[in-house]
């Protein structure tokens, strides 16, 4: 059986034109002119309302659903169109459908989805419109996980989701970043390294291996970020062959302690790279599970 990676052309529907909105586009083409063995692109079923509304307040759910209140429905950062809602909700479902793959034993199920793990409970924020992260973890208590961990490895730190998990029981996030936006003081759900170009493999090992009894986790989420990178809104000294070395770590991990786990890309960008370029970064992450997970 090959596993799902989830992405539709709604996933692009909003007019607005930036790497987070229309770069998995990109990676799903290269996925279909050069295929990761043991990997199937599939369609996500959206997110509804009532999915969402788990995690965010109705006031701003609304907002992104229907363009109004404007100013709600554009705090993420860029311009509400009637694409909008399409294509967030497509993302978020691709997450969520990612997770229960995993769950359900489809070991390295990913999703081309990002702009996921700043959005808070009222509001977007830093370019992500819903907590796709957020919105699959409940999605796998639901389907009956005890323990949810999420792997942030984005370059910005996940105060979103720090937020949003703050409380709830049986869902953590492990977060290691390069960039102070949206840092936060830890939590009892939540922990942060700030890393730097020189450290950065070294903090990755740390944060994973001081993961309590990681066999006891039934799932998890992993946000694999590749704007660390210095040249895709990253910090100096960390290239695409160290990018590599953190994803094979992750799914080594991850092989060795028989811990499912649903990827999402998040961040990524052409400050100093084509969208090409970008997508075989974000070709890394496949590339890594199918070796470790899928083999």
């Amino acid at each position: 059986m090959q596993t799902p990676i989830f992405f539709s052309n709604d996933y692009v529907a909003a007019e607005y034109a930036f790497e987070t909105t229309r770069k998995a586009h990109d990676v799903n083409v290269s996925l279909l002119d050069e295929p990761v063995d043991g990997f199937v692109l599939r369609a996500p079923t959206p997110a509804t309302r009532e999915e969402l509304l788990l995690v965010h307040d109705a006031e701003y759910v609304d907002a992104v659903l229907t363009g109004e209140p404007r100013h709600l429905a554009e705090s993420q950062g860029f311009s509400w169109d009637p694409g909008l809602a399409t294509a967030v909700c497509s993302s978020t479902g691709g997450a969520r459908d990612a997770v229960l793959a995993a769950l359900g034993g489809q070991s390295g199920a990913g999703s081309l989805s990002s702009g996921l793990h700043h959005a808070r409970d009222g509001s977007g924020a830093g370019f992500c419109t819903f907590n796709g992260l957020v919105v699959a973890a409940i999605a796998a208590q639901s389907a009956g996980a005890q323990r949810v961990a999420i792997l942030d490895f984005d370059a910005h730190c996940g105060g979103g989701t720090a937020s949003l998990i703050l409380g709830r029981s049986g869902i953590e996030q492990h977060d290691v970043s390069v960039n102070a936006y949206d840092t936060y003081s830890e939590t009892p759900n939540a922990r942060l390294v700030m890393s730097g170009g020189d450290r950065y493999l070294e903090d990755i090992d740390e944060m994973l291996a001081t993961i309590s009894d990681p066999g006891s986790i039934d799932v998890a989420i992993y946000n694999a970020g590749m704007d660390p990178h210095e040249q895709a809104g990253g910090v100096a000294g960390i290239t695409a062959e160290m990018l590599a070395e953190r994803e094979d770590r992750v799914f080594l991990w991850a092989a060795r302690h028989n811990v499912p786990m649903a990827w999402v890309l998040a961040g990524g960008y052409t400050h100093g790279m084509s969208l090409g370029e970008l997508a075989g970064l974000h070709r890394l992450t496949a590339e890594a599970a199918k070796r470790h997970l899928l083999d």
